[in-house]
């Protein structure tokens, strides 16, 4: 969908290129995250696809399209933009907000507030509510997620992102990176990201760029493979330590083999033998309620069979238990999962799996 082919710029004045022959692809409907220190060419590059910013030399392409020969805004109508100071028309209510490129683009007045109430669905937000509100009104949390709407109206083929959810207090930023997943999964955008956070890389990346001085690419790939097996010493020391841990946010938890359990209705008492599965208190309709036997007093930790290794151990610890119950989305049990099965689970040293 974007290839950036041996595309510079240079400024005048200056020594070095901010962005030197950068050749990169990134593939239809895939987040490609771009990452490194300030200062490497992370957010001029972004600019560059949607020409905000001229390239020195190079070709960047948009499904086949050279856009250095194009209208630069017609280019800009095919590419959401969003940045992490949102940038919201402080005048403007929501639904102008939203609606303003479709408008540009000659939508009727129907249309428009179908998409401004369709896009307020999509990032959580109760249309009644919200559409007649103006950015003053709304938290931090709530203007970036406007701002990823205004970004979808036109419905575009991508989508570039600067560090969205950089300047938003942690609770936020984890909530909104969940939403960010959740509504890709639905629409299969292709963008490309721009972050210096590692964690945040990690997670919402299908591969991740990671940039030296002058956007060069010091390595690009998954991010499994990026934490097993870092492509040189600047590339690991960048990364630093916890790559472990990043790396358990990979791993969803019903990938792996869980142990077996029973389910032990209201009226019934466990087996009384203790080889065998592992039984486990449900209510009248299958819901988890807790491990019969001296832990039953205590919560049950428990983690659905979409969430990851990270959320296992997290739940294990919050619980002081070395096994969580894995669920369906009706809290039905589907095993569980104990720290020895997780500790299998790991790669072997080196990044062998």
């Amino acid at each position: 969908m974007i290839r950036l082919d041996k595309v510079s710029k240079r400024y005048p004045g200056q020594d070095r290129a901010a962005v030197d022959r950068l050749s990169l692809d990134v593939r239809a409907g895939e987040t490609v995250v771009l990452l490194g220190p300030s200062g490497c060419g992370k957010t001029t590059t972004l600019r560059l696809i949607n020409r905000l910013i001229e390239p020195t030399e190079g070709r960047i392409l948009l499904d086949g399209e050279d856009v250095t020969r194009v209208n630069p805004d017609r280019l800009r109508r095919r590419i959401g933009y969003v940045i992490q100071q949102v940038g919201l028309f402080p005048h403007m209510t929501v639904a102008d907000n939203i609606g303003l490129i479709p408008r540009t683009l000659g939508w009727d007045k129907r249309r428009v507030r179908e998409r401004v109430d369709h896009l307020l669905d999509l990032v959580g937000l109760d249309p009644a509510a919200f559409r007649r509100r103006y950015p003053k009104e709304l938290s931090g949390g709530q203007q970036q997620r406007i701002g990823v709407a205004r970004a979808l109206a036109a419905d575009p083929p991508v989508m570039l992102m600067d560090e969205p959810f950089g300047a938003i207090d942690p609770i936020t930023r984890e909530r909104l990176q969940s939403e960010f997943l959740g509504i890709q999964a639905k629409i299969r955008k292709t963008i490309v990201l721009v972050t210096h956070d590692v964690a945040e890389a990690v997670r919402l990346g299908d591969r991740i760029a990671v940039f030296t001085e002058g956007a060069r690419i010091a390595q690009y790939d998954t991010p499994a493979r990026i934490l097993a097996a870092p492509a040189d010493e600047f590339v690991a020391s960048f990364l630093g330590d916890g790559t472990a841990i990043r790396g358990l946010r990979l791993a969803p938890v019903g990938t792996l083999a869980l142990d077996p359990v029973v389910p032990v209705p209201p009226g019934q008492e466990p087996s009384a033998s203790g080889s065998g599965p592992r039984a486990v208190r449900v209510d009248a309709e299958g819901r988890v309620l807790r491990w019969p036997g001296p832990d039953g007093a205590r919560d049950l930790a428990r983690v659905r069979a979409d969430q990851t290794l990270y959320d296992a151990l997290d739940a294990m610890l919050r619980a002081r238990q070395d096994t969580v119950a894995v669920v369906d989305e009706s809290d039905r049990p589907l095993g569980a999962l104990t720290w020895a099965s997780v500790l299998r689970s790991l790669p072997a040293p080196g990044g062998a799996s």
